[in-house]
């Protein structure tokens, strides 16, 4: 670790890290905005100079350097000096600040960037409260620069984030600097509009209101919004999220920082892909048939239900007789939970691992770029088919693959079956359904009707990930925990409400006691990967 004095303190660091995000895991607040730790460094916004002692060319003695030196671009060296907190430093804080204000236009009411916009921070902390600029200000059209983003330029800083990160994360540099001096602007290329498959994280990394989400904008201001630490279920890569949701609704997703599996990115998949939680056409309500009746009971009774419905199976026709599907959509929690219910009731019964749905290769970025690929979305189109895996394992016992349990249960090997989807998409196949159709007795959990819950004698409704807590095991073995956003549909109850109770547990479900209850037989469940805070003042 080296040592560096920051404005007379001395702070310990990692080594050849910028002084600038030093100082800011340090605490200070230093302003930038060209400057990502995930892109390469430009210096180009000017906001971050430093004073720093040099030798004196003459004297050889130890002075500040006659220039300000950019902080973003000066890595660390034991025993060096340098400060922030000084009239020159400030000086040029107030002239850069004054220079981006003299185009920008006075919107911040009607900007979607507004309570979480650098700009406007900066100038509070940072700038003067009046302007030289006398002239009319330089006036840019909107442009609409891909499907799902607009580009305002008339409030861009120029600090070409993203044009570096559509060039060294993407790797399709749809978007380029053109024009110089005062009327430089950013643009796509003719004809190449901004559609690669991670372009919502220009507008992530934007750090004022010229890059915007179609998809969310004028929808919400960001002041009404709450924000929960999840986990994107699109793939097994398991990338870190906040869900920024009011009033039970979720109005967007954006990525968290998880060094090692997502770093600072998403892709547009998980991003866009959560419209299926406020679905009307989801299940929200449990219905149990008896014959041609069908009744809607108190959610209280299903452990009744489910305890005689089951043992009556196990009496009449064996214990072996019974099966389980455990979705690789469900938490961990809730799939250790259900299989520990089913081995309670019939210790021979076959666990099974629902259906892994795969769509094409992994997908590289920057494209084609190998094993130095900065980010990948994964073929493996659910979360936690790793955690299921687990379970299945540490439950013991009969196990089948997917496809023999189909096979099985057409051949009427099976008199009943606990079945979970979750999947955001249709998943029940004809042979699925023919199959099951020989299955004496099924119960049901699933997001939405479906040949599988038409023919079940219990449709249970499940919960979304963003209504539940839990947690996901990626594709490299990572536990993630993730927390629930938003309630459950009305007439719903979050999966492992039931479970736990089902399970024999009393009391309430929580996702830590559970974890807890699975690392006295899995340890690995004690030892959760959970990312990093970002410093405070970084963006």
């Amino acid at each position: 670790m080296a040592k560096i004095i920051v404005d007379g303190r001395e702070i310990e660091c990692r080594e050849r890290i910028p002084v600038l995000y030093a100082a800011l895991e340090a605490g200070w607040d230093i302003p930038h905005y060209c400057y990502h730790p995930g892109l390469d460094v430009v210096a180009s916004c000017r906001l971050c100079l430093m004073e720093m002692k040099m030798p004196h060319p003459k004297t050889k003695e130890m002075d500040w350097s006659p220039k300000l030196l950019p902080s973003c671009q000066t890595p660390v060296k034991d025993g060096m000096e340098v400060r922030f907190n000084s009239d020159r430093v400030r000086d040029n804080r107030r002239d850069c600040m004054e220079y981006y204000l003299l185009n920008h236009p006075l919107d911040c009411p009607v900007c979607d960037q507004a309570g979480e916009c650098w700009l406007q921070d900066y100038s509070r902390k940072f700038g003067e409260a009046t302007s030289q600029m006398v002239e009319a200000k330089n006036v840019n059209p909107k442009k609409d620069v891909g499907s799902k983003t607009l580009l305002y330029q008339d409030r861009c800083v120029m600090c070409s984030r993203c044009v570096r990160f559509c060039d060294e994360i993407a790797g399709t540099g749809e978007l380029g600097i053109v024009n110089r001096g005062s009327k430089s602007e950013i643009d796509v290329f003719p004809g190449v509009p901004l559609e690669n498959e991670l372009q919502g994280n220009v507008v992530d990394i934007c750090p004022v209101g010229a890059l915007l989400d179609k998809d969310f904008l004028m929808d919400q201001r960001v002041w009404f919004l709450k924000s929960s630490d999840s986990v994107c279920p699109g793939c097994s890569t398991g990338c870190a999220i906040h869900v920024d949701h009011n009033r039970d609704q979720v109005w967007r997703l954006k990525p968290r920082f998880n060094p090692g599996v997502n770093d600072w990115w998403m892709c547009d998949e998980g991003r866009f892909g959560w419209k299926y939680i406020h679905d009307e056409r989801r299940l929200d309500r449990l219905v149990v048939r008896r014959g041609a009746e069908i009744e809607y009971p108190d959610w209280s009774a299903l452990d009744e239900i489910a305890r005689i419905r089951f043992g009556t199976v196990v009496k009449d026709d064996g214990e072996e007789k019974v099966a389980g599907v455990l979705s690789p959509f469900m938490a961990c929690e809730e799939a250790w939970l259900l299989a520990r219910f089913i081995r309670e009731i019939a210790p021979k019964a076959t666990l099974v691992m629902g259906p892994v749905p795969t769509e094409g290769e992994d997908k590289l970025f920057p494209q084609n770029n190998g094993d130095s690929a900065k980010f990948t979305i994964r073929s493996e189109k659910c979360p936690n088919r790793r955690g299921i895996e687990m379970i299945l394992k540490n439950a013991g016992g009969p196990s089948v693959s997917f496809e023999d349990f189909v096979k099985k249960a057409g051949q009427s090997e099976f008199a009943a079956a606990w079945v979970v989807g979750g999947y955001p998409g249709e998943w029940v196949t004809k042979e699925f359904a023919s199959s099951l159709a020989k299955v004496k007795m099924v119960f049901a959990q699933d997001l939405f009707s479906s040949p599988l819950t038409e023919a079940a004698e219990v449709v249970i409704p499940s919960c979304s990930w963003a209504e539940r807590s839990g947690c996901f095991v990626n594709h490299e073995g990572k536990i993630q925990p993730f927390e629930a956003a938003i309630a459950p549909l009305e007439g719903c109850q979050r999966d492992g409400n039931y479970l736990f109770a089902l399970s024999g547990e009393s009391g309430l479900y929580n996702a830590s006691r559970v974890r807890a209850m699975m690392a006295e037989v899995m340890p690995e469940f004690g030892k959760l990967h959970v990312p990093p805070s970002l410093p405070k003042h970084a963006h």
